[in-house]
């Protein structure tokens, strides 16, 4: 399975950026996707994960009301539609694929594939 995130950017605070990610090599449908970030000299966190029918969506508390997962399984794509960016919100993105079933939704270690990530610097 191949990731290949696109999206990352330059914002001023408040703004917005939207995402992307597009999957390949495997039955999109039936994955569940995952949003993580690492900042500059911390670990890598989760930001959101979204089932394969889209029926489950769960996010990280700093980013909950502000940022929105979603997917088209027509389009092989995961997006993250980011608003009301702040300056803690600068790290690179991750987007992350699991086909296995597992309960966390949020353990990197249980996501088995990664795009390359993408930079989102907001300026304050």
């Amino acid at each position: 399975v191949q990731l290949q995130a696109s999206g990352g950017g330059l914002v001023q605070a408040g703004g917005s950026l939207r995402l992307s990610c597009a999957a390949s090599g495997r039955t999109f449908s039936t994955s569940v996707m995952g949003w993580f970030r690492q900042a500059p000299g911390k670990e890598r966190e989760f930001v959101a994960a979204i089932r394969g029918s889209a029926h489950l969506i769960y996010y990280a508390d700093s980013v909950k009301g502000r940022f929105t997962i979603s997917r088209d399984n027509t389009k092989n794509s995961v997006y993250l539609q980011m608003n009301s960016l702040k300056a803690e919100d600068t790290a690179v993105y991750y987007c992350a694929a699991r086909f296995r079933p597992r309960i966390s939704l949020t353990d990197l270690n249980d996501y088995d594939y990664w795009g390359q990530g993408t930079l989102v610097t907001v300026s304050s």
